[in-house]
């Protein structure tokens, strides 16, 4: 705990963290025990801790590895089919096997790939037609406006929340610039993020520091971003040959501070040779530096760029279909199915339950139920639990061949009763897959013993061909399958016809009927998420979205944008809760909160622990107040100090739904652009100043047109993003005010 967080990647040394005012130092000097216990481990710093396999490096040669590098056999896992796996690796790591001169090649393996295709394959078999990436354009206007309002979610590389704010400052319209902002959301380049957006809004903003730079650098406006930029400045101003550049390029992937260091006297002397300023030059070498931490080349950025482009691509023109392909490729993830079915359904995506008359093995998209909806998604049979590949073949060929299933005896005795057994059964009637049968699944899920029995003793007598008075075919106007027999129970009526005897054939054994009687609503979404994992048909929490809202103070999907130790309430629903001893017998919890946004693990110890408890139970609405926890590297949890049971009133839920109504209302007219009207001659040379002032005081999202009457005609000039204010009528008083001789002409403009 002591330790501070990694730097850039780095976990800091010990000597570092036992400097004079450090946390470690301070508990090394006072405490006995903690001295033994840093100084042994000291001796282990830096020390191999075990070995693994590269997640995706292949070493090459021009002979058998066995010659050059000794192999061993190393555990590798399992397979999809359970079984151990072994890999054949070298015994020597990374470097020492560059270092020798064999060739290390890394091949990624990237699941949005998969998601691309499946979408492609969704959108054939939705619209009969695949989107040809050899004649999709780069350029299309649909895809950057939804990139540049940072509605990312689901796009390659520009999910996060922090790469979002980023699309918004860029306003990306170009290809180049998703190759940039790949490049820039990096530890070593974050900062330039600013400095990029500024130069591709207002070119005339940037400056080189050297004008030989200048086509080096214009294409990323101004800024260093990639390693072959420093590639070329290097053999431009420093004079190095393209060997040597390429070594400088080696150290900065590599992160090699001791091959940096050895180009360092190199780089200087070829700089002052050239006639560059030595300031120039030290700017210069820093940036390489900082580039170490972390840096793309821009062959890989670009890569990154084009699959990062055609997901977006995919989501802007077939939004229902990608989001299809998305969800289905994470359903082996428990918080991140929910996420999604939330954000489709924000979209206008209608989410909607598997069905055996319907679905197929995957996700399929058709048409919206409602109107004003963009498509629906319907949950594919392998999404539900227990329901495997053969048993949705079984399903999909009796519907194939007779047809759709009218009733769950229908289901029972037409679907091979081998492949779907009595727990598949069970399982899609509680999600609702037989939901378009018309029979309520409480009374199903009643009656499923006596149908599953009466479907096998069918299968069983036609299998070996033992037919009953039952199977005779009825004809014209006979009752049906499942109608009922005679008052009398009989086997139907015979009639006299003509003097002689005309049987009608026999009705099939009537099945009692399913009970109409149905869950109440939390039980039937608690058997819903039991059978497939998530709430489909409704939510608990969607009726408290909003006041959900306003009660929290942060929404979980940002926590990890939280500083560590920070104190936050937060509310959800609890989907998971394990009750556990420590080391030391204390009771201890862990519990995850969802809330249709996001998820997070929460640590409820001891004293929070025994006063809440009753509250932490699977499905509780609960709002939680405690410390943000970003000690376990790339994870967020909280370490909770209080839980409280959340059940507001109709009328609490209402007030807050009509306060968020006005307040998303109040925020559209806020954003509105504003427009003032003056006159050249009547601007002073404070007027900047005394904008700057009111933006200050009145900071917003409007941006502020100023329409300047001139001799020369009008110009309409747009204030830079720092300049943006609140549209209100105090605002615009104002505006006009700093233009006190201009026309009072200050308007809205149509948002």
């Amino acid at each position: 705990k002591l330790i501070p967080d990694p730097i850039m990647g780095r976990s800091p040394s010990f000597e570092d963290c036992l400097k004079e005012g450090e946390e470690l130092r301070k508990a090394y000097d006072e405490d006995p025990i903690a001295r033994q216990i840093i100084d042994v481990a000291k001796g282990l710093e830096g020390i191999v801790r075990n070995s693994s396999i590269h997640a995706a490096a292949v070493v090459i040669a021009d002979r058998p590895l066995t010659d050059i590098v000794p192999l061993q056999l190393a555990d590798g896992g399992t397979d999809e089919h359970g079984e151990r796996v072994w890999r054949t690796v070298t015994q020597f790591p990374m470097k020492p096997i560059e270092d020798i001169g064999l060739l290390k090649m890394d091949f990624l393996g990237l699941r949005n790939l998969d998601v691309i295709e499946d979408a492609l394959d969704i959108i054939e078999r939705s619209t009969g037609e695949r989107p040809d990436w050899t004649t999709v354009p780069l350029d299309d206007q649909k895809t950057y406006e939804m990139l540049a309002r940072g509605d990312s979610i689901g796009v390659f590389q520009f999910e996060s929340e922090g790469m979002r704010e980023a699309l918004k400052k860029v306003r990306p319209d170009e290809f180049n610039d998703l190759v940039a902002l790949n490049a820039l959301y990096l530890p070593g380049a974050m900062d330039q993020i600013p400095v990029y957006a500024k130069g591709k809004h207002n070119p005339q903003s940037i400056s080189y520091p050297d004008e030989r730079l200048r086509p080096i650098l214009e294409s990323s406006n101004g800024v260093i971003l990639y390693q072959e930029q420093a590639m070329q400045i290097s053999k431009e101003l420093a004079g190095f040959s393209g060997a040597k550049a390429d070594d400088l390029r080696k150290a900065i992937g590599k992160k090699n501070r001791a091959a940096m260091a050895a180009l360092k006297p190199e780089f200087v002397e070829g700089c002052r040779a050239s006639g560059t300023k030595s300031e120039v030059t030290e700017f210069l070498w820093q940036t390489n530096e900082k580039s170490a931490d972390y840096s793309f080349n821009k062959s890989h950025a670009a890569c990154y760029g084009l699959i990062a482009y055609r997901t977006a691509w995919l989501k802007a023109n077939y939004t229902a279909e990608y989001m299809a392909a998305l969800i289905s490729s994470v359903m082996s993830t428990k918080d991140k199915v929910p996420f999604f079915v939330a954000r489709c359904e924000e979209m206008g995506i209608e989410i909607l339950p598997p069905d055996v008359n319907l679905s197929d093995h995957q996700f399929t998209v058709g048409a919206p139920s409602a109107e004003g909806g963009i498509g629906s998604i319907r949950f594919g049979l392998d999404a539900v639990k227990g329901v495997g590949y053969q048993a949705v073949e079984a399903i999909k060929r009796a519907r194939e061949e007779d047809g759709e299933f009218a009733s769950l005896w229908d289901f029972c005795e037409r679907v091979d009763s081998r492949a779907v057994n009595k727990k598949a059964i069970e399982a899609l009637i509680k999600c609702g897959a037989l939901g378009s049968t018309g029979a309520s699944r409480k009374g199903m899920l009643s009656v499923l013993e006596q149908a599953q029995a009466a479907g096998q003793k069918a299968q069983q007598d036609a299998q070996i061909g033992q037919g009953s008075i039952f199977d005779l075919a009825p004809e014209a106007g006979a009752p049906s399958a499942d109608a009922s027999v005679g008052a009398a129970g009989g086997f139907g009526e015979s009639a006299i016809v003509g003097g002689s005897a005309h049987v009608n054939a026999f009705a099939r054994p009537a099945h009692p009927p399913i009970p109409t009687e149905e869950f109440e609503q939390a039980e039937l979404l608690a058997v819903e998420k039991e059978a497939i994992g998530l709430f489909v048909s409704a939510h608990p929490l969607k009726p408290l979205r909003e006041i959900l809202r306003a009660r929290t103070d942060c929404q979980l999907a940002a926590l990890a944008d939280r500083r560590d130790k920070d104190w936050v309430t937060v509310g959800g629903i609890i989907v998971e809760a394990k009750r556990i001893r420590t080391r030391s017998g204390d009771p201890m919890m862990f519990a995850t909160l969802d809330d249709l946004g996001g998820a997070v693990e929460m640590l409820v110890f001891g004293k929070a622990l025994s006063e809440h408890e009753a509250a932490l139970a699977v499905d509780q609405v609960v709002l939680v107040r405690g410390r943000v926890d970003h000690k376990e590297a790339g994870k967020t949890c909280i370490i909770v100090q209080s839980v409280e049971l959340f059940a507001p009133s109709e009328q609490e839920i209402e007030e807050a739904r009509k306060q968020a109504d006005a307040e998303a209302r109040t925020a559209v007219s806020l954003a509105k652009p504003m427009s003032v009207r003056v006159d050249l001659a009547s601007v002073s040379s404070s007027a900047i100043e005394e904008i700057k002032q009111l933006v200050g005081d009145y900071p917003g999202p409007a941006e502020v047109w100023i329409e300047i009457a001139a001799a020369a005609g009008t110009r309409r000039l747009r204030l830079g993003e720092a300049y943006r204010v609140q549209n209100t009528p105090s605002v615009r008083a104002e505006l006009e005010s700093i233009f006190a001789s201009a026309p009072p002409v200050a308007q809205a403009l149509a948002g």
